[in-house]
């Protein structure tokens, strides 16, 4: 783990642990067709190009960007028209790459060019290279200083700050999705989950978001509707685990994972459950009464101070309404040394001239204009989307920069492509037959009475697998 805040050389930036392949013959990213220019020599001790990451999304890569010789991430978005809600979802994503400028927010620095719309079915993405995650971090070896933990908080915020202000919900905030560099700096990714803030609360929105671990109360009792405020408590949940190195509240299912919140925040008021379903109500409330545990938060780590736990407490607070923004949370006494530390030698908006420092005279921007999803009110089918989206990165591609595409005879290329369809084939595999466990777990965990039981009949229901099928996860 670097030392926060500390400049390192160019070999010294390297994670522990991190270990270098042998060089590959040919470079997977290559010029467009027809297309003349000088590609930049790299050096002789340049990385080969080769997989770091796999999701649920399809593949990044680590790759050389033969126009500057500088190494980025791929990303690969496959099969991205099966169905009319993974290729808005996808559309969405991209538009959101390509808009957002932030220092703690992944963006995409470029996008391949397409082929002919007809055979038109991947996307892929240029992004910063981040050598690695929140979630590697925590459960490594590698110590976590309160500076450490103080310094990721605050960009994790600062990043929220700046999408809350764009009327942006992320719904998916998880160590995961927080790539971390070797000097500590943070950006928030994955946007496959992002939606608009809607503020018709008669307007239903999905329930099916959120890693479960961090999932607010509001959505595991069935809120229809929600906003910015469930991002903030998966940041708390996030901050409990940068203290102890365990997640703090780690259930096999929904309802379990319910009932762990109850055992540490008590059971809610009436007031608090006001936009749950009548089953989640009426299971919490067959349930004996608890008190709010909160003093266990102390015992989290060494690192827990008075401040770091009232903080945390502002994060994790049942009613949404009462729950801290990101706004208020940067301007807690607690966060004070994160930013004077990230803005004095980390942060690319201060500049250091001839020895002084030279600060940005905003150390927390917001979104110069809400992000506008009126694109979306046309996309009425999956070919409308192709059409879409494949005149989107054509004129995105329009500028200065030389265009790139894959080069199909590359032996990375060739490794990409036939790691890709093993590991597709893996997940699909996993993610039945852990949908089959989780059925399983819930009926055998819970102690199941009529009321229960359609509760946790209505969270199968409501399962991301069924409403794939379905066609309407939002």
């Amino acid at each position: 783990m670097a030392v926060v805040g500390q400049r390192h050389s160019r070999h010294t930036m390297a994670l522990q642990g991190a270990s270098v392949p042998l060089p590959s013959q040919h470079a997977i990213l290559t010029a467009a067709v027809g297309v003349p220019y000088y590609e930049v020599v790299p050096p002789q001790d340049v990385q080969p190009d080769r997989p770091i990451g796999y999701g649920a999304f399809g593949v990044v890569w680590s790759v050389t960007d033969p126009r500057d010789g500088k190494r980025v991430a791929l990303k690969k978005m496959p099969s991205v028209f099966q169905n009319i809600v993974s290729s808005k979802r996808v559309y969405r994503e991209l538009r959101m790459l390509c808009y957002f400028i932030h220092e703690n927010v992944l963006s995409a620095l470029d996008i391949l060019q397409p082929p002919h719309i007809d055979y038109f079915q991947e996307v892929y993405v240029l992004c910063e290279l981040m050598q690695s995650d929140l979630h590697k971090i925590v459960v490594s070896p590698q110590p976590l200083t309160t500076d450490h933990v103080k310094v990721f908080l605050y960009q994790i915020l600062r990043g929220l700050k700046y999408l809350h202000s764009a009327r942006v919900i992320h719904r998916d905030i998880k160590p995961g999705n927080l790539l971390v560099n070797s000097n500590c700096v943070l950006k928030i990714c994955d946007f496959g989950l992002a939606r608009i803030e809607e503020p018709d609360e008669s307007i239903h929105m999905t329930q099916e978001v959120v890693t479960q671990y961090y999932r607010a109360p509001e959505i595991l009792m069935g809120a229809k509707h929600y906003d910015s405020s469930i991002d903030i408590w998966s940041v708390g949940c996030i901050f409990a685990e940068l203290l102890s190195r365990r997640i703090l509240f780690q259930a096999q299912s929904p309802i379990q994972q319910l009932d762990l919140i109850i055992e540490l925040l008590g059971t809610p008021s009436c007031s608090d459950m006001q936009t749950a379903c009548e089953g989640a109500k009426s299971h919490v409330i067959q349930q004996p009464h608890r008190p709010p545990s909160l003093a266990a938060l102390y015992t989290l780590s060494s690192q827990a101070t008075h401040e770091s736990v009232h903080l945390l407490c502002r994060m994790l607070i049942f009613d949404p309404k009462k729950r801290i923004t990101a706004a208020d949370a940067l301007a807690h006494p607690f966060l004070d040394e994160g930013r004077l530390r990230y803005h004095s030698c980390m942060c690319r908006c201060c500049r250091t001239i001839g020895g002084v420092r030279h600060y940005t005279h905003d150390f927390e921007p917001v979104c110069h204009q809400p992000f506008s999803y009126t694109f979306e009110d046309d996309l009425t089918s999956v070919s409308k989307v192709k059409e879409k989206l494949h005149k989107f990165i054509l004129e995105k591609q329009k500028g200065n920069r030389v265009p790139l595409c894959l080069n199909p005879n590359s032996v990375s290329f060739k490794s990409f492509a036939k790691e890709y369809v093993v590991r597709s084939n893996i997940n699909d595999f996993i993610v039945t037959l852990g949908f089959v466990v989780a059925i399983v777990q819930i009926v055998h965990v819970i102690k199941i009475s009529s009321i229960s039981f359609l509760y946790v009949c209505c969270e199968i229901w409501d399962n991301t697998i069924f409403q794939y099928y379905r066609g309407n996860v939002d």
